[in-house]
């Protein structure tokens, strides 16, 4: 069988491109990445995913990134805001994050002779982060076509990111015809430790709007207030 890697958040979208990976006939590794985030429960929520789905899983240790700062997501100093709806990047943007996280995923994918690597980054329904953009895969397509093995010999490894054109209820409509669980996802940036969302912080927004949008159930838990 075909092999695929995925980087899994244990977001909604990391397991939306899980299952679409998963439709598309590959076996997919699961690459999840502890680099210090405050909102741990995401990790459990890849876990659990992983285990549904019957995919491989790896979770790698990165904290060194955290420990750089800079981040709400990482820095104890620098706090999650609520969601403003502005048009700047938000204080949650972890620098580097997807470039450091796509070229250890591209590594994988050279180690276990795999065909492609997902992302479920998405340029529509986003906070404004710039290594969301379509701009940023085409050009990381052109690194793991460039400096791999893999790629020089031919035989380059896909850069696949499904989702990126879609919008957050358009996401929700396609991973739940492929039987997407949402229950087991965490999105919120500021999760319990049981991966209760805020319902206030930008991921939450999206999330909740994709769901009336979609006019499907949430199945989000949120904190009682």
């Amino acid at each position: 069988m075909k092999k695929a890697v995925v980087l899994l958040s244990g977001g909604l979208d990391s397991l939306t491109c899980l299952v679409i990976a998963q439709s598309q006939g590959y076996e997919v590794h699961a690459i999840s990445f502890d680099y210090g985030q405050k909102h741990r429960s995401e990790l459990v929520a890849a876990k659990k995913i992983t285990e549904r789905y019957n995919a491989k899983h790896k979770i790698i240790e990165m904290h060194a990134l955290g420990k750089l700062g800079g981040s709400a997501l990482t820095d104890d100093s620098i706090s999650v805001k609520d969601f403003k709806g502005d048009d700047k990047i938000p204080e949650t943007y972890v620098p580097a994050r997807n470039i450091v996280f796509l070229s250890i995923a591209l590594g994988f994918a050279e180690i276990i002779d795999a065909e492609a690597v997902f992302i479920g980054a998405n340029a529509i329904d986003y906070s404004g982060y710039p290594d969301c953009r379509p701009e940023f895969i085409e050009a990381f397509r052109k690194v793991a076509d460039t400096g791999t093995k893999a790629g020089v010999e031919g035989q380059a490894i896909k850069i696949l990111a499904p989702i990126i054109d879609l919008t957050k209820s358009e996401i929700i409509q396609l991973g739940t015809t492929l039987g997407a669980e949402y229950g087991l996802s965490v999105s919120c940036y500021r999760a319990d430790e049981k991966g209760h969302a805020c319902g206030e912080c930008d991921s939450c927004h999206f999330r909740k709007q994709g769901f009336i949008e979609a006019e499907f159930p949430d199945p989000t838990r949120y904190i009682v207030k």
